[in-house]
């Protein structure tokens, strides 16, 4: 603004505070004049604080930025995967500490360089992919490279290329992430170690559990054989003295007895009597030893850490071998009611199969300790591709706020000592390796109903 105008100021003094009427005020100013100046100041006085306020704000963003960079420069420092960022042709814009360590070239000569000249890169495969990325704004995964290092080497990375955005989505340029695949082999070592770990331990779960079982069912199995031994026994003795018999009458033949004296032999040692019953009765006794024997395969089979190989069998058989198992154990015997086909063939691991319905059977039995009237009821069906086995009691059912946990490893609700809390795990986890499955729910009339579900043939796979 132009500087006021002085007024022409008379020699003699101003009395008081204020100009006599006709005179001029003290300082030669106009009165029009002097509130030209006040607006001037008050003008000023909010520049001035416009400018405060802006160096202030200045001075925050200021803060914040420098804030952001060294959080940005700390999170670059601490990566120990390579990383690079490229223009839209390639070049290098900025790497971060982990980078230059490993290629041994400095940031200043990394920086403007293509990203290619990096790369060992004879057939042209690694300059498609990246020009594809930088061309269709599509990501890259798991590119497997050779970079070059300072003073000669090279050293295989693992490459993931990601396209670069401004805030008009417009593509500015390519971030590579990389990371030496000697890491990523260590890092799959180690995971395959802790995974044959836990294989081996879930191994020695199964079997720890198959021992338990064993241990509750053995009573069982021990009536399973004695009645077929008592059997094979009770007909060798037979045959022994059928033998003593036939011995004597072919030794009076041979030593040329009369034939009125042989016939009466023959009638008194009733020789007509074992021919007829010797063949039966080898039969049983070959049958009493067939069931021992299978009897015996069945304990091998529930007992072994050895994985099996899918077999065919007759489910049917199978589950009254288990359920019988079971229950004889039991000191009170609960009803068993069966509603199943009279043979049921499958292709599956039978002593899986085997161990799950006596884990299931042994759980049913134990509910109903106490209960009125104790019922298991046990239903065998094929749908469709599939072969269904139901077990239900009816017992009290499960509580809801445990319905969630009944597969989980050592959840029981036996007192301690009594159960290891491992059976339905065990038996869900063999159920699954069949492709099939283990499921729970409580039943409308009362009690718990398990549902397994398995292929009606496993053999592929």
């Amino acid at each position: 603004m132009p500087e006021p105008q002085m007024a022409n100021l008379p020699s003699r003094k101003i009395r008081g505070g204020r100009a006599a009427p006709g005179q001029v005020p003290a300082f030669g100013l106009a009165p029009a004049g002097e509130e030209a100046w006040i607006e001037v100041i008050q003008k000023m006085d909010e520049v001035y604080r416009d400018l405060i306020e802006s160096q202030t704000l200045l001075e925050r963003q200021h803060a914040a930025l420098r804030e952001a960079q060294q959080f940005i420069g700390s999170v670059l420092g601490s990566m120990t995967d390579v990383l690079i960022a490229c223009d839209a042709r390639g070049r290098i814009q900025q790497v971060n500490p982990a980078m230059v360590q490993l290629s041994g070239i400095a940031e200043a000569k990394l920086v403007g360089a293509a990203i290619l000249d990096l790369f060992e890169d004879e057939g042209g495969a690694i300059a498609a992919r990246l020009g594809e990325c930088l061309r269709t704004a599509q990501s890259i995964a798991d590119l497997e490279v050779h970079m070059r290092q300072n003073g000669g080497g090279e050293t295989p990375l693992a490459l993931n290329c990601s396209p670069r955005l401004d805030h008009r989505g417009k593509l500015v340029g390519i971030v590579i992430v990389g990371r030496p695949i000697g890491e990523l082999r260590r890092a799959y070592s180690e995971l395959d170690v802790a995974h044959q770990k836990l294989t081996r331990t879930q191994q020695q779960l199964v079997v720890s559990e198959k021992m338990a079982a064993l241990g509750r069912v053995v009573a069982g199995v021990a009536h399973e054989l004695n009645n077929p031994i008592s059997f094979v026994f009770g007909n060798m003795h037979a045959l022994k003295r059928y033998g003593v018999a036939i011995t004597a009458y072919l030794d009076a033949t041979h030593n040329g007895t009369e034939p009125k004296s042989l016939d009466a032999l023959r009638e008194k040692l009733k020789i007509d009597s074992i021919a007829d019953d010797i063949e039966p009765l080898i039969e049983g006794t070959l049958e009493g030893a067939e069931r021992v024997r299978a009897i015996v395969q069945d304990l091998r089979r529930f007992s072994s850490s050895q994985r099996e190989m899918p077999e065919t069998f007759d489910v049917t058989r199978l589950v009254r071998t288990a359920v019988d198992w079971v229950v004889r154990a039991e000191r009170v015997k609960p009803a068993v009611a069966f509603d199943m086909p009279d043979q049921l063939d499958v292709v599956a691991r039978k002593g899986y199969l085997h161990q799950v319905i006596v884990n299931l059977v042994d759980n049913a039995a134990y509910v109903l300790q106490g209960v009125d009237d104790p019922r298991i009821e046990i239903s065998c069906r094929r749908e469709g591709e599939d072969v269904v086995v139901k077990v239900r009691d009816n017992g009290t059912g499960i509580a809801e706020a445990h319905m969630g946990q009944i597969f989980e490893p050592f959840f029981t609700t036996k007192p301690i000592g009594q159960g290891t809390g491992l059976g339905l795990y065990v038996s869900y986890g063999l159920i699954k390796e069949q492709r099939g499955d283990l499921t729970v729910a409580n039943h409308p009339d009362g009690g718990a109903v398990f549902t397994v579900r398995f292929p009606a043939d496993v053999s592929d796979g």
